[in-house]
């Protein structure tokens, strides 16, 4: 058995090597959802590292890179064994491996996320080093059992029972209290006055602008002043980031553009992952919508 870098290894083995790994798995990926997350992610090859019997991938360790919070950080995109390989420590070996590689490319830290009921997992990583910065809770819902949104026309609330942007978001609707249109995220700094936490590294700006021709980005505005935002994915239904500014919260902003992205979802579902399990405000949200927690994570992080 040879441990090395999948620098030189082509996706198809890849790909095979992952869909043996990940068999048991109640949500699979196909060949270009696999894709899609990677690059979403920030995959690097180069920096990847598997073990090889026969030349076949056994087991494999798929790193992303990237800046999260201003540091060159490594991040675990996909951690699987095949089954016949199980129990013998290969990923351990794989990341002990691939050390001084990140080391080398200048990388300060490694970063990853696990299911805290993944008890055995936990424990490993905990051994390795590596420390739980946060917790998050992953929510999945179906549209159909998502909780209706009526909206009634007041002087408190920001309403319209009338379509507001059609699928292909040609077109803006300007209404006599806001607008809501498809905005350019880049353009809008949301740190101080719409964020209550930042987000996980496969919801931040980065890792978005890698794949930005799969999202849908909604803006609702008042004056012209930006007061509530979320970024879509309507092909695997997953809401990367919802916030509404702090000055203009309860006044169903948030309900508006839950509506507007179960418009336009592809999927049968909603996903709504990684979201800091000390944020009051989203969980709330949520589960007021019928859109309750699944499970939790924790994010942890080794300095190298």
């Amino acid at each position: 058995m040879e441990i090395k870098s999948l620098s030189n290894t082509n996706f198809d083995a890849i790909f095979k090597a992952f869909n043996k790994a990940f068999s048991d798995y109640e949500i699979q990926l196909n060949y270009e959802q696999l894709q899609a997350m990677l690059k979403r992610r920030g995959f690097d090859s180069a920096l990847s590292f598997a073990a090889f019997e026969d030349n076949e991938i056994v087991s494999f360790l798929l790193n992303g890179v990237g800046n999260y919070n201003g540091t060159l950080t490594a991040y675990d995109t996909g951690t699987g064994t095949l089954p016949d390989y199980r129990g013998q420590g290969l990923a351990t070996k794989i990341f002990e491996y691939s050390v001084p590689y990140l080391k080398e490319a200048n990388i300060k830290q490694y970063l990853l996320e696990v299911l805290q009921h993944n008890e055995n997992a936990v424990s490993i990583y905990k051994k390795a080093g590596f420390e739980v910065v946060r917790e998050f809770h992953y929510f999945t819902q179906k549209n159909n059992e998502i909780k209706k949104i009526n909206f009634k026309p007041s002087h408190s609330e920001l309403v319209s029972e009338s379509p507001i942007i059609h699928e292909e978001m040609l077109k803006q609707v300007q209404h006599d209290i806001f607008l809501i249109k498809e905005i350019n995220i880049e353009k809008y700094d949301f740190v101080s006055d719409f964020w209550d936490f930042h987000p996980s590294w496969q919801n931040c700006l980065e890792s978005i602008k890698r794949v930005k021709d799969n999202f849908i980005s909604i803006g609702i505005f008042i004056d012209e002043k930006l007061v509530g935002y979320c970024v879509f994915e309507p092909t695997s239904g997953d809401i990367t980031q919802i916030a509404v500014d702090k000055q203009n919260r309860r006044k169903g902003i948030a309900s508006l553009l839950l509506q507007e992205i179960i418009k336009l979802n592809k999927n049968d579902n909603i996903k709504v992952v990684n979201t800091d399990i000390l944020c009051d405000s989203i969980t709330n949200f949520l589960q007021s919508k019928n859109i309750t927690p699944k499970g939790k994570q924790f994010e942890m992080i080794k300095i190298l």
